[in-house]
């Protein structure tokens, strides 16, 4: 292709044993920080209490004993933002209640067992150095496709609130 005299090459040539040891690192860094985040998340699932002064398993709020605000969405318009009750989920699931655990968000419920299954991924990833079952050169795709999970997840579950009557996470 020439542009002004100049001739612009549009297929990428090899990749030097450099770069690719580079992006080797970086994914391997990507995925200690998942490895990480993930363990923060489940450890902090662990620590929370879900259930309620008289045993009961809550609904929601359970974020709360973080420091954090009550759900701002909730408190204005009295229906639940696409994550409530979604840390309750993780607490109650990772106690073995599941039922409560999808009673609170079903999503929060499906997502934490997809995250319960990437944590040891993206270990083993790690020590292997390649991404485990995803194609060479499939890691951005993979990645999106992930990420386009949990949100389909999230507003699924959030539509079948909102169109509910009693504003209770669907169940």
């Amino acid at each position: 292709m020439s542009q002004e005299g100049l001739v612009v090459n549009t297929i990428p040539g090899p990749v030097s044993n450099a770069a690719a040891a580079r992006a080797t690192r970086a994914v391997r860094a990507g995925l200690v920080l998942i490895g990480v985040g993930l363990s923060g998340v489940f450890g902090a699932a662990v620590w929370l209490n879900p259930y309620n002064a008289d045993g009961t398993p809550r609904a929601r709020a359970t974020h709360t004993q973080l420091g954090l605000a009550p759900c701002q969405f909730l408190s204005a318009t009295g229906k639940p933002c696409p994550s409530c009750g979604m840390t309750t989920s993780f607490s109650l699931l990772v106690r073995g209640d599941v039922g409560a655990s999808l009673r609170a968000n079903w999503a929060g419920t499906v997502i934490a067992v997809l995250w319960a299954v990437a944590l040891p991924w993206a270990v083993l990833s790690v020590a292997r150095g390649r991404l485990l079952l995803v194609p060479r050169g499939k890691g951005e795709l993979a990645l999106t496709a992930c990420v386009g999970i949990v949100l389909v997840l999230m507003l699924g579950h959030w539509a079948g609130v909102l169109l509910s009557n009693s504003g209770q996470p669907a169940g």
